[in-house]
């Protein structure tokens, strides 16, 4: 008699509420075409003719911008594949601030053209081999591809220059204003080692009215507040900064006084106003001619500060007064009293002007060709850009595009090597990796060769954005033509189809940073590798009871 054997149909692995995907079509296909959606929604956006996408985050906020670090934050992408790519731009934006569209796109291409090979039967580890050894070789070119590098001396000519395409791919049009604004303002902070340069050190103030013409740049900070006091304009002032409140000193307790006379009236707040006058005495002494305050400023010691002739300014940033204690060398002090040397700063120009109706406070040190530059002073640590435009929107379209700006130029002061850019520089690597591939044996040359191809989107997606679908696969196959030709590396699109849609990039000087090109083809690849290898999706039940429908309108316990 043989032994029963029990059949495993109901095995209850996981929690009641789980979800379990697996296999190439549940997991494997469903992660390629979420992926594909995300890269769908960027890839109008990239390059100077890229197009604005209008968002309205979970705030009510209004965004309306084509920079993608910006459209994937405030986009609440919830699908776990699609937030790998989240991921791998945000990575890119904190290395590089730049070039965070390119992983995107690139990432979401090699898993389209992975789609293909998996259908076909290929194992996704064969596919994940060719991508890596086609990223490596992809690497390794792009060492040779470097044509120039960015000038030993620094002049704001060679970093504005080297500046334009980028800014130009987001604000295309303004690239020349923006870039020279940019330039001054990186070298207004430039330390002695220019691989010590801070980003945070170069600012950006946005006041509506005027146009963009009217923006100029401040060395120094700009705060969009006007001083407290009666005291407006102070030169060569003794600065110091406070993180408390210029105010009197409140008790813990609530306690009950009984006045009985006049005289008792008359002498209640005489002792406090003696200390407050004796504080701000000892501060005056000091030298102290403009005070920074990081809370609140009261009534009586405004009215010191005035008899003293001290001017007062209010902070309430905790990051901006850090920020103004750099710039005035100070020492944020926690409690009210006269500075020591060390603890007071400086500042040449304390000052309340008027910007297209709006009244600001400028901290400003004084450049060495301005009359009354003190040698002894060091060089300022911050520069504030004083951008002017129409809307709100469009300022912030424009301060993202400088923020774009600086953080290249810190990459370039890192690698100063720069590559053709306009797509020139992938069209010549998809060459070599396809070369590179036609050379292997095994079923992972068929993946370095579709690594090649998805190298293209990003000339055919400038070309696609410039000129429309179908011309941009004309201006493709002329580039591939031009490039299979000796000494064509850096042919690339012209987005502006003044001939035939095609142009050096070298001469045109529109260069990329070769740093930023290789993190995106390393973090896209990667990104790309890290989907591919997932096979099961496990979601567990969501936390929290049902959502409750909201009712519309009035309601009451009788409805």
């Amino acid at each position: 008699m043989s032994l029963k054997v029990p059949k495993a149909n109901n095995v209850q692995l996981f929690k009641e509420g789980y979800k379990h995907l697996q296999g190439l079509e549940d997991a494997i296909l469903r992660n390629i075409q979420a992926v594909s959606e995300l890269s769908n929604l960027v890839r109008t956006s990239l390059g100077p003719n890229g197009r604005n996408k209008l968002l309205i985050n979970h705030l009510g906020r209004l965004f309306v911008t084509s920079d993608a670090a910006t459209i994937i934050k405030e986009v609440e992408v919830v699908h776990p594949a699609a937030k790998l790519l989240v991921m791998a731009s945000l990575a890119q934006e904190s290395e590089m601030g730049d070039a965070t569209n390119t992983v995107i796109i690139f990432a979401g291409e090699l898993l389209k053209k992975a789609e293909h090979l998996l259908i076909m039967g290929l194992h996704p580890s064969e596919v994940i081999k060719g991508y890596e050894l086609a990223c490596s070789k992809a690497l390794a070119e792009l060492e040779d591809l470097s044509t120039s590098s960015l000038p030993s001396p620094f002049t704001q000519s060679s970093l504005a220059e080297a500046l334009k395409p980028t800014i130009a791919s987001k604000q295309y049009g303004f690239e020349d204003t923006l870039s020279a604004l940019v330039a001054e303002a990186a070298l207004a902070v430039m330390p002695n080692n220019p691989k010590n340069f801070n980003v945070d050190n170069v600012r950006v103030v946005k006041i509506m009215g005027g146009n963009l013409s009217g923006s100029r740049v401040v060395r120094g900070m700009v705060f969009g507040r006007e001083p407290e006091g009666m005291i407006k304009k102070v030169t060569k002032a003794k600065v110091a900064v406070f993180t408390s409140a210029l105010d009197i000193a409140q008790t813990e307790t609530k306690g009950t006084v009984l006045i009985k006379n006049a005289d008792e009236m008359l002498n209640f707040t005489r002792g406090e106003e003696k200390q407050m006058e004796k504080i701000f005495k000892e501060i005056a002494d000091s030298g102290v001619k403009v005070i920074i305050a990081g809370s609140s400023v009261g009534e009586l010691a405004l009215h010191y500060l005035n008899r003293f002739n001290i001017a007062v300014l209010k902070v309430l940033s905790k990051f901006d007064l850090r920020r103004v204690s750099r710039v005035v060398n100070a020492t944020p002090l926690a409690r009210i009293g006269a500075p020591t040397p060390e603890e007071a700063g400086y500042v040449d120009v304390f000052e309340t002007t008027e910007i297209g109706g709006d009244r600001v406070t400028v901290l400003r040190q004084l450049r060495q060709d301005e009359p009354g530059f003190d040698t002894r002073t060091e060089k300022p640590r911050t520069a504030t850009i004083v951008l002017r435009g129409a809307t709100a929107n469009h300022l912030d379209d424009l301060e993202r595009a400088i923020d774009d700006g600086v953080n290249v130029i810190k990459a370039l002061l890192k690698d100063p090597r720069l590559v053709p850019g306009a797509g020139a520089t992938e069209l010549e690597l998809g060459k070599r990796v396809d070369a590179y591939g036609s050379g292997l044996k095994g079923l992972a040359q068929h993946a370095v060769k579709r690594y090649a191809t998805a190298l293209e989107v990003v000339p055919r997606t400038l070309a696609e954005n410039a000129l429309g679908g179908a011309e941009g696969n004309e201006v493709l196959s002329r580039l591939w033509a031009k490039h299979e030709q000796k000494g064509g590396e850096a042919w690339g699109v012209d987005v502006e189809a003044e001939r035939d849609g095609t142009l050096v990039a070298t001469d045109y000087k529109i260069l990329d940073s070769l740093a930023a090109k290789s993190w995106a083809i390393k973090l896209g690849t990667e990104a790309a590798v890290s989907v591919l290898s997932v096979d099961s999706i496990i979601m567990s039940k969501p936390a929290g009871g049902p959502k409750v429908p909201q009712q519309a309108g009035n309601w009451d316990e009788d409805d």
